[in-house]
């Protein structure tokens, strides 16, 4: 396998060069040690922090409100949590860090709204 990424854990956006199977695999490219742990996590069990919006009702002119993981999910689910995320109504009032989904699929991971309405 050969493949290019680009490092998203600091603003440097390296450009890897990631080469071999999970047991032997070579990053190139990296200017910190974050790039290569960065393309062995990519490679083997890539994760995203989701971040997205609730209706909410009962809030004078606000109609959504944001919210986000409180860590990076693992790809596989950000499709089904978005459309479950898609299918709440909260309640207005709501306070920004209440937890609106708790340990979703098992994962440990939780969702959070980052703003009070």
């Amino acid at each position: 396998m050969n493949r290019e990424i680009i490092c998203i854990s600091c603003p440097m956006g390296c450009h890897l060069q990631v080469s071999g199977d999970k047991d032997t695999l070579e990053v190139t490219g990296n200017k910190c040690r974050r790039g290569i742990i960065y393309a062995r996590e990519e490679i083997s069990s890539p994760r995203r922090v989701v971040t997205a919006t609730v209706a909410v009702t009962g809030a004078e002119g606000i109609s959504r409100i944001p919210v986000k993981t409180t860590a990076a999910l693992p790809k596989a689910h950000i499709a089904s949590l978005l459309n479950h995320l898609y299918t709440l109504r909260l309640s207005s009032p709501v306070p920004m860090g209440e937890v609106i989904l708790s340990d979703y699929e098992k994962t440990g991971i939780s969702v959070v709204t980052t703003r009070s309405v």
